[in-house]
């Protein structure tokens, strides 16, 4: 199937999304970023300069608009292996706009007409509602645990916490991309013999178990943002539990094949060894 057989994804919830050239239009989104990271003035994830050397050298730099207002906006380029991939470096959004969904598949359509088969990016695999939309809503897969992948970050979503980040790929031919933003939610098998190799403890902090199963469960706790604000010593818990169970599991070459019930990621270990 070539980019003109797949098929086009109207934006969601009225939104209009393209892409953003003009100084005005990137100064726009570097304030955007801002206020949606928390960050000090001039510290944006993405500053004007760089969007717009990226832009012009033909990257992709684009907006969600509702009612001619700015609402969300993603910045990406192309990535190796050269002709093939496109690396997504930062895509926000406010809230109550759902402009995430429509970006990812404005960046999806754009990629597959320039004739390219991934994008990648990075999240935080604490992050319960970042974990559900790539794996669940758009079909990507977890491909490699990343250690303090940034370094220390003190805006307010990530509060001076460890940058750990799960690299996401999404295959754009593969049919969980096509439809899982068509049906709002992959479906992911759990098997009854599934094992839960890290859980939430009832105080909060995590818990792992067993891990001698075929198929295991990676629980993520409820809000680490807020675990960050009132208990920083509960979040750092989880940052190296998370580290240490997920980030096994990638290194040893076990595959994440879902995210099961927007609480668990579900990982398909190699138990012939």
């Amino acid at each position: 199937m070539n980019a003109a057989d797949m098929p086009k994804s109207p934006s969601p919830h009225g939104l209009v999304v393209r892409e953003l050239h003009e100084l005005r239009e990137l100064a726009d989104v570097n304030a955007l970023f801002e206020k949606i990271w928390g960050s000090a003035p001039g510290s944006s994830p993405m500053g004007v300069e760089q969007m717009r050397a990226l832009s012009h050298a033909g990257n992709y730099v684009a907006g969600a608009f509702k009612d001619g207002q700015l609402v969300g906006a993603s910045v990406a380029f192309f990535a190796a292996p050269v002709g093939e991939c496109l690396h997504s470096h930062v895509t926000g959004a406010l809230p109550g706009h759902r402009a995430g969904l429509a970006l990812k598949l404005h960046q999806r359509e754009w990629a597959l007409e320039r004739g390219l088969r991934r994008i990648t990016w990075t999240f935080d695999p604490l992050v319960r509602r970042n974990a559900h939309f790539n794996l669940a809503k758009l079909g990507g897969r977890p491909v490699e645990y990343l250690t303090s992948f940034y370094g220390a970050m003190g805006d307010v979503i990530n509060g001076g916490d460890d940058t750990d980040r799960a690299l996401v790929a999404w295959e754009l031919r593969h049919p969980s991309a096509i439809t899982a933003p068509a049906s709002h939610s992959a479906p992911v098998a759990v098997p009854d013999d599934a094992a839960t190799v890290l859980s939430v403890r009832d105080d909060g902090l995590p818990v792992v178990g067993r891990d001698d199963a075929g198929t295991v469960l990676v629980e993520v706790p409820p809000d680490i943002e807020a675990l960050r604000r009132v208990d920083p010593g509960a979040a750092k818990a989880w940052r190296l539990a998370m580290r240490e169970v997920l980030g096994g599991l990638l290194a040893e070459g076990a595959r994440v094949t879902g995210f099961h019930d927007r609480t668990s990621y579900v990982v398909i270990r190699d138990t012939s060894a």
